[in-house]
């Protein structure tokens, strides 16, 4: 036995892999598909839909409210916690943000997180924070990571063949000048093209990606898929990658095939959704996208992503008129999350789903980072508020932000974590770093938290090391 066997067997028996064997393992090591090397756990949903709120949603202005000061020329910025009111909800001790009304009525079928802390990688950039949630890893890396989505799609497999199990829904990837850095985690990456995300930029578009161009044709199609295959094949006057790179893009060409023919495709139609219906989720992309991931989710689909849309400048990204900025971004995304909570539970889906709304950081007037690892500003907020623009939370803050977790086996009612009442409202009871997050989400899905792939003859897990600590407080 090499090195490289003994390592992948001494892993497998002292984490107690028990039904793993060392062959899965070695055959990634020979260059191979990468399988999971996992121990079985009691899965407590088998599938899972994450709200992206892309650019760093305020905790104080959302779901973590404190002491309310309006809007009055002359007031210190410093004063200023929340720009808006708490108000109650379904749950007694529970109060979040004004214009989250709806959201307020279904906060009994969930959890709620105040304590979520973004990881210290210097200046701040939010394709780099958003690049580590989905990962769990640290940009740059030597090796193409997955996203959590394919990690789920690849350990799990589809539930339904003719839906791809991974769709991520909302985003724009030609963005500017963090495009490259967005695209990088929107990927199966060492895992495989079968299980990169299937992607809809607009949901209302969706019908069209799910079947051929109209001007194709049926001949030229098939054609073109021929070509395609002659690429892949690495015939003479072609060279594409290695054998398993190809065989993987055959096989997501075939699942493509499937679905075109499939009753399925209908799922990714809203047309087809009633109007009184589609009218509720109808406040956004980002609304109509939670509608089309509820309809995925009823025809298969294990992950889904729905995006409020990361564009630097925009929606949560708000470095100026902050409290205008979340006005509209609370009437987004306010009845469409709350719709799709109780849609999932009227049809019997949400205990087996876990919907988990987050962000890649949250926000304060003063801080950059969090106190005693201050990064280099990057807005410009006066000491004393003169004009409305300077009203609201505008810099990145990484030492506290809300997480909301429904179904999926979560406590109901529940509120994880504690925040200071008083600036610098920072963690001051259970933390909680992306890799305790991720491990707690996987959980649910029946993935242990050192679960891991052998890639390029090294182990990569599918939390930090390995070392994800499942938040057991959070379950039922």
């Amino acid at each position: 036995m090499n090195r490289e066997e003994r390592f992948i067997a001494s892993k497998v028996t002292r984490r107690g892999f028990m039904g793993v064997t060392t062959g899965a393992a070695l055959a990634a090591l020979a260059g191979r598909e990468p399988q999971p090397v996992r121990a079985e756990t009691a899965a407590t949903a088998d599938s899972m839909i994450v709200l992206w709120m892309a650019g760093g949603m305020a905790q104080t202005e959302t779901f973590d409210p404190k002491r309310y000061t309006p809007f009055e020329p002359g007031v210190r910025t410093e004063r200023v916690l929340s720009t808006f009111p708490a108000i109650d909800t379904a749950v007694d001790h529970i109060k979040i943000s004004q214009g989250l009304e709806r959201v307020a009525t279904v906060m009994d079928r969930g959890s709620l997180i105040r304590t979520f802390q973004g990881p210290d990688l210097g200046f701040i950039l939010h394709s780099r924070h958003q690049f580590h949630w989905h990962t769990g890893y640290i940009p740059p890396q030597s090796l193409a990571v997955p996203h959590i989505g394919s990690v789920i799609a690849k350990t799990l497999g589809p539930k339904n063949p003719t839906v791809p199990p991974f769709i991520s829904i909302g985003q724009n990837m030609e963005i500017g000048g963090e495009s490259a850095s967005i695209k990088a985690f929107h990927t199966a990456g060492f895992l495989g093209t079968e299980f990169a995300p299937f992607l809809i930029t607009d949901p209302q578009d969706a019908a069209s990606a799910v079947r051929p161009p109209a001007d194709l044709g049926d001949a030229r199609f098939k054609s073109r898929r021929k070509l395609y295959e002659k690429i892949l094949a690495g015939q003479p006057i072609y060279q594409f990658g290695g054998d398993f790179q190809r065989e993987s893009m055959v096989r997501a060409m075939d699942a493509a095939d499937r679905l075109l023919t499939s009753p399925s495709a209908k799922a990714f139609d809203l047309s087809l959704e009633p109007t009184k219906s589609f009218d509720v989720y109808n406040t956004s992309r980002f609304g109509q996208g939670c509608l089309l991931a509820r309809r995925l989710l009823e025809a298969g689909a294990r992950y889904v992503e729905v995006t409020t849309e990361y564009i630097p400048f925009r929606y949560w990204d708000c470095h100026q008129d902050g409290h205008e900025r979340l006005t509209m971004m609370k009437k987004v995304i306010d009845g469409p999350v709350a719709q799709l909570i109780l849609d999932l539970e009227e049809r019997g889906l949400l205990n087996r789903t876990l919907v988990v709304l987050a962000s890649e950081f949250g926000r304060d007037a003063i801080t950059e980072g969090k106190v005693g690892k201050e990064v280099r500003d990057q807005s410009s907020t006066p000491d004393v508020m003169t004009l409305p623009m300077h009203y609201g939370m505008h810099r990145h803050f990484t030492a506290a932000g809300s997480v909301l977790l429904f179904g999926g086996g979560i406590k109901r009612g529940f509120v994880y974590g504690k925040t200071a009442d008083e600036r610098p409202c920072t963690t001051i009871e259970n933390p909680v770093p992306v890799e305790d997050l991720h491990a707690t989400m996987y959980h649910a899905m029946g993935i242990a938290p050192d679960q891991f792939f052998v890639t390029e003859k090294r182990p990569v897990y599918v939390t930090k090391d390995g070392k994800g600590k499942v938040i057991q407080d959070l379950y039922a």
